[in-house]
């Protein structure tokens, strides 16, 4: 096994991968115990060697492997790619760029949708992978020759995955296909973590400004907490108190000690007086400032049948162009289609429209109609006159 663990070996071998068209990546990482991802081993494969690269080991320094992954020349293949890069955008500012995902390119090969890296090995690589290390301690050390075989298989069969995957998207043309979902792993602002938006993960249906302004604050206050002590948000305060306190709104250290799972010791100490500062704040903030929860629009009456329908054309449209349903449309955009000809989605501009979009709409018109023939059903078209 080829594990790196000295600066020295590191820039070699780097230097070696530094002319490759395309180099494939994968981590591995603990995130139990801490805020952000605590990197342990990172691994790279070039066209003719993989490596494993200790990032625990002591004295080792990993600026020759993220420059190579800040080198526009080379391509950087990974497999559902935003928790690796969301490592190496804490550790950089910067995503490495260029890069390609498997997962989202094999969504557009007709895989399925958030197709697993071993499906992809197993059906490209003719790999046979043993998943029994996945969930192995991966900070101790020494590494066993089994967790770096395991490791290892996660870049070398990747080069195969790659490589089929992208002739099959250059044979069909789909290279566009793959833009938006690219796009979106490339911006910086997805690994952008605001305290000021924590509020928006919490899971609430409701509530009243005085109730939405006291959660803002608490949740922006166990935000910053948890990343300044880089610990992980829920050991700061779990949601499901968060939430009771925001409801409740306590004024005192008694009032804070009767919330479940908070405790008189926790009330009485500096975590209670910055939550009953955050209660404070969210009260005297005025109801304009409070934030709002994304409107819920309720489908018309009589809608429901006819989302039905445009569910089976995308099934089936998306069955016949070997593309996962998720890349065309979701639910809500289909019910935002068949509420509003003019519905600001994906599914109707650029491929999608060409796709499934412009088929929806006239289904939606009575232009198109689904029937069965046998065990398959076809898209009959009602607007051009049957011979």
């Amino acid at each position: 096994m080829n594990l790196i663990t000295t600066p020295g070996e590191l820039e070699a071998f780097c230097a070696r991968q530094a002319t490759a068209d395309f180099i494939t990546v994968d981590t591995e990482f603990l995130r139990d115990k801490t805020y952000w991802p605590q990197l342990c081993l990172v691994q790279v494969a070039g066209p003719d060697e993989a490596a494993a690269i200790d990032a625990l080991a002591p004295d080792m320094d990993l600026k020759p492997l993220l420059d190579l992954l800040a080198n526009p020349a080379v391509l950087k293949v990974f497999h559902a790619a935003r928790q690796d890069i969301e490592i190496f955008v804490n550790l950089t500012g910067a995503v490495p760029t260029p890069l390609f995902d498997t997962q989202v390119a094999g969504m557009v090969c007709g895989y399925g949708d958030a197709v697993s890296y071993e499906t992809l090995a197993t059906k490209l690589a003719s790999a046979k992978i043993d998943k029994s290390s996945r969930f192995t301690d991966w900070a101790h050390r020494p590494l066993t020759e089994r967790q770096l075989t395991y490791a290892l298989a996660d870049v070398t069969y990747l080069r195969t995955v790659y490589e089929k995957l992208k002739a099959k998207i250059d044979k069909s043309g789909r290279l566009e296909w793959l833009a938006d979902e690219l796009a979106l792993l490339t911006d910086p602002a997805t690994y952008r973590i605001d305290p000021a938006d924590a509020w928006k993960r919490l899971k609430t249906r409701g509530g009243n400004k005085k109730f939405l302004a006291i959660l803002k604050e608490l949740a922006a206050w166990r935000e910053q907490a948890a990343q300044s002590r880089d610990i992980p948000r829920g050991r700061i305060l779990r949601d499901e108190s968060l939430l009771e306190i925001a409801a409740h709104a306590p004024a005192s250290i008694d009032d804070l000690a009767r919330i479940r799972g908070l405790g008189r010791s926790v009330a009485e100490g500096k975590l209670g007086t910055e939550m009953l500062a955050c209660v404070e704040r969210g009260l005297a903030s005025p109801d304009t400032h409070a934030p709002e929860l994304p409107a819920r629009t309720d489908l018309p009456p009589g809608l429901g049948p006819l989302v039905d329908l445009l569910r089976v054309l995308l099934k089936l449209r998306c069955e016949e162009h070997d593309v996962a349903q998720k890349l065309v449309a979701n639910g809500a955009e289909l019910e935002m289609i068949a509420a509003d000809d003019h519905a600001d989605v994906p599914s109707l501009a650029g491929w999608r429209l060409e796709l499934f979009g412009r088929d929806a709409l006239a289904l939606k018109h009575g232009k198109l109609a689904l029937t069965a023939h046998g065990k398959r059903i076809k898209v009959v078209d009602l607007a051009t006159p049957a011979e």
